[in-house]
């Protein structure tokens, strides 16, 4: 056995470089497909269950490999090609997703999310965790001098591969991403392992040729993948970069600031320059105040409250501060880094009180009434179960005013009623609220549902809409009551131990997908390949 590797310690630290790497790449590989797929359970779900199919078989093949030929120079190129491969992922990872997902719309009529990341995780992630699972029955081999120890032996390398992984968990969700993005968060990691590998090579001298091959590979990656620019399509944009949460892109057009958070699913907030409505469910929204009855409740200088859970980029609290300048207005973000995007790209006024905190969390905190909530907390596919359960909702309940408003901004609003998300939503709204109504927002997939405490509210909106001074806005609530429908609820009910939200979430996707693209696939069948890029 080569002198690096007679006192086992070179062995044990493998084993927590590798253990550290796995879950690098695991927290990495969420990061990755959020932009295109979401970071909704389901992509989770695929995420662990793809790495546990390629450790299972590294497991299996290096032990089988180790007994058949206990040679290190095997295991240590393994290492050496997974760190190249995982150093490669920033340059093609991308790339290789829009591809997977291009032919994809061809091939799947259903379930496509769950296919597209499936395929996305195997052809991307499985090589190189595979050649990772290979560690630990290799250096069990390699460790174990006679039989009366083994058992120790395999507890330290658990252990060692566990820690490894404890601090390969924490470091890239706290430290790095946060810092320096996905992209170099990749690079760190495989650089690890290279050098772990290159140490080895250079004490037995050998593999010169593979060695300098890997180190030039890795070069040329740290050169081409440095930056995470997921939307790789789009130039000139005013920022892109990520949080504990999320990946943040804002881009300037020449009337609008847009934030978007998946570069796949579209808009998450946008604030005009001239200060404008947006003709999106924030100008709906604003029928909530009217509801609680602002007008009059100003006029007798009663203080008007308003919570939004779900800040984002501040534009409803902002068109709220703009067209009911006497409210008060508190919001809840549990990203700060979009508060801080929201300060310095989209004007959200410097006093509007901002907590750092997710919004459930918020109100078990909280004592406080207030006249209207915002619910705001759903984003594509990732729809927090726990702001969405019958629980959830006897909560905000519970911080209404008697004459309090809720109103809850659904976004995944498809043709198929029966069974989607927003009927499961709108029963268990129902369940809580004696008088519910809803707004489909126009050209759009959103849905506004308005909940009141009292049958009144109705009337109110009415007679507030009358006293409504500014003609833009009194045009949208005009919109936005002939719009309206009481809703009776159901019996589809989600609670905190049964909230079904992505499979929900995705059935609507499905049907999204299916609308969007049938024109490529009208092309494609008439016109094959060719035809779908000529139109394109």
């Amino acid at each position: 056995m080569p002198h690096l590797l007679k006192n086992k310690i070179y062995l044990y630290l493998t084993e927590f470089f590798a253990g550290m790497s796995v879950m690098a790449v695991e927290l990495g590989a969420s990061r990755l497909l959020a932009p295109y797929f979401s970071s909704s359970q389901i992509v989770w779900t695929i995420i662990i269950g793809t790495i546990m199919i390629a450790m299972a078989l590294g497991n299996i093949y290096g032990g089988r490999t180790a007994d058949r030929d206990p040679n290190p120079d095997r295991l240590y190129r393994r290492i050496l090609i997974a760190a190249v491969w995982i150093a490669m992922i920033p340059v093609l990872g991308k790339y290789m997703i829009l591809g997977i997902s291009a032919v994809l719309i061809f091939t799947v009529n259903a379930n496509y999310l769950i296919w597209a990341a499936f395929a996305a995780c195997m052809v991307i992630f499985v090589f190189p965790l595979f050649l990772l699972g290979t560690v630990t029955p290799s250096l069990a081999k390699y460790t174990m001098d006679n039989l009366e120890d083994n058992a120790g032996i395999v507890g330290m390398l658990g252990a060692a591969n566990t820690v490894g992984s404890i601090i390969g968990t924490f470091v890239p969700t706290f430290l790095t991403i946060p810092a320096v993005g996905t992209s170099i968060s990749f690079l760190i990691f495989a650089g690890i392992l290279l050098v772990l590998a290159l140490l080895y090579f250079i004490s037995v001298r050998k593999k010169p040729g593979l060695s300098i091959a890997a180190i030039l590979l890795f070069l040329l990656s740290c050169v081409l993948g440095w930056r995470s620019n997921f939307a790789f399509w789009k130039q000139d944009l005013l920022y892109e970069g990520e949080s504990i949460y999320n990946y943040l892109q804002v881009e300037e057009t020449d009337d609008s600031v847009i934030l978007s958070t998946n570069v796949l699913f579209g808009v998450q907030s946008i604030m005009r320059k001239d200060a404008s409505l947006t003709g999106m469910y924030y100008d709906y929204a604003m029928a909530a105040p009217m509801m609680a009855g602002i007008a009059e409740k100003t006029a007798d200088q009663k203080p008007f409250e308003m919570l939004i859970l779900g800040m984002g980029t501040g534009t409803y609290g902002s068109q709220c501060a703009h067209y009911y300048p006497a409210m008060h207005i508190e919001g809840v973000e549990i990203d700060g880094k979009i508060s801080r995007l929201a300060h310095e790209y989209f004007a959200m006024p410097e006093d509007m009180n901002v907590t750092t905190y997710d919004g459930r969390a918020y109100l078990n905190a909280v004592d406080k009434q207030y006249d209207v909530i915002m619910v705001d907390a759903y984003q594509d596919i990732t729809i927090p179960f726990q702001m969405s359960s019958l629980e959830f909702f006897t909560m905000v309940r519970a911080h209404l005013k008697e004459d309090g408003v809720m109103v809850v901004n659904m976004n995944m609003r498809g043709d198929k009623e029966e069974g989607s998300i927003t009927q499961y939503l709108s029963d268990t709204i129902c369940a809580v609220f004696p008088s519910v109504w809803t707004a489909d927002v126009r050209y759009s997939t959103n849905r506004e549902l308005f909940a009141a405490l009292k049958p009144g509210a109705m009337e109110t909106f009415q007679r507030n809409v009358a006293l409504c001074a500014d003609p833009e806005l009194r045009d949208m609530l005009m919109l936005v009551s002939s719009g309206l429908k009481t809703c009776e609820g159901g019996e589809h009910i989600m609670t905190d131990d049964r909230a079904p939200v992505e499979l929900l979430g995705m059935r609507v996707i499905d049907d999204l997908i299916r609308d969007e693209i049938s024109w490529v696939r009208e092309i494609y069948d008439r016109e094959g390949i060719q035809g779908v890029i000529n139109s394109i």
